[in-house]
């Protein structure tokens, strides 16, 4: 199945016309034509069904003929990473997660970060591609960059970790998570987290955990730790 995005439908949509560039994907790389069946989704958990009506390159126009909701599971995951220096890899773990099945991304800039701007137009164009590719329709939020000291000051719900390569006692992630619950996991930068940082974050309600005897890079250990939570709550 091929799946197209468009944050602009729903449910009180009839007819659909596609931007140029997706018009010309489907009329001239996939050969559709009038009748043809398309799947559409406007990363909100609908899933439209739409039938073409005029199958123009340069805008093709199709009609909705079914429309379903796809419910999200009860669990919440919110991810704050730190973007790291090498931009592909920070790419890599936005493609990544939003394949695994993340609800929110936030972007966070640590004492130690050696990249502190990030294009966001770019990197929702990476999460809308990866969402498309793995047939989800749900798009996980990303948010603005925020410091480190504007994000962990914020109100916070639910369990909240951090990941950090310090040596202490820190139980296994995997232990720690609870199915059906939300979930906020912090990930440093290549530097980690600093000692201030670290106790700042105890003091705002966040635990330690180990995501293995391994030192991992900041884009490997947020996959593994958005993995774990995926898998507890697939149970």
């Amino acid at each position: 199945m091929q799946l197209f995005y468009s944050a602009n439908l729903d449910q009180s949509v009839s007819q659909f016309v596609f931007p140029e560039e997706e018009s010309r994907h489907i009329v001239k790389v996939l050969r559709k034509q009038v009748g043809d069946k398309l799947q559409i989704t406007n990363g909100k958990g609908y899933l439209f069904t739409a039938e073409i009506l005029v199958a123009d390159p340069k805008s093709c126009k199709a009609a909705i003929v079914k429309t379903t909701k796809k419910h999200q599971k009860m669990y919440r995951l919110h991810m704050v990473v730190a973007p790291t220096k090498n931009m592909d890899r920070f790419e890599w773990f936005l493609e990544k997660v939003t394949e695994i099945g993340v609800h929110e991304i936030t972007p966070i800039i640590c004492e130690h970060s050696e990249r502190k701007v990030l294009k966001l137009p770019r990197l929702e164009k990476i999460m809308q591609s990866a969402m498309k590719q793995s047939l989800r329709t749900y798009l996980p939020k990303l948010n603005e960059p925020l410091t480190y000291d504007e994000f962990i000051k914020r109100e916070h719900e639910g369990l909240l970790f951090i990941a950090h390569c310090q040596e202490e006692e820190k139980m296994e992630l995997v232990r720690r998570v609870a199915p059906d619950k939300d979930i906020t996991i912090l990930i440093g930068p290549e530097g980690d987290f600093s000692e201030k940082e670290i106790d700042l974050a105890y003091e705002n309600g966040f635990y330690p955990v180990s995501l293995g005897d391994a030192r991992l890079r900041t884009e490997t250990a947020a996959i593994v730790a958005c993995s774990t939570v995926a898998i507890i709550n697939s149970r």
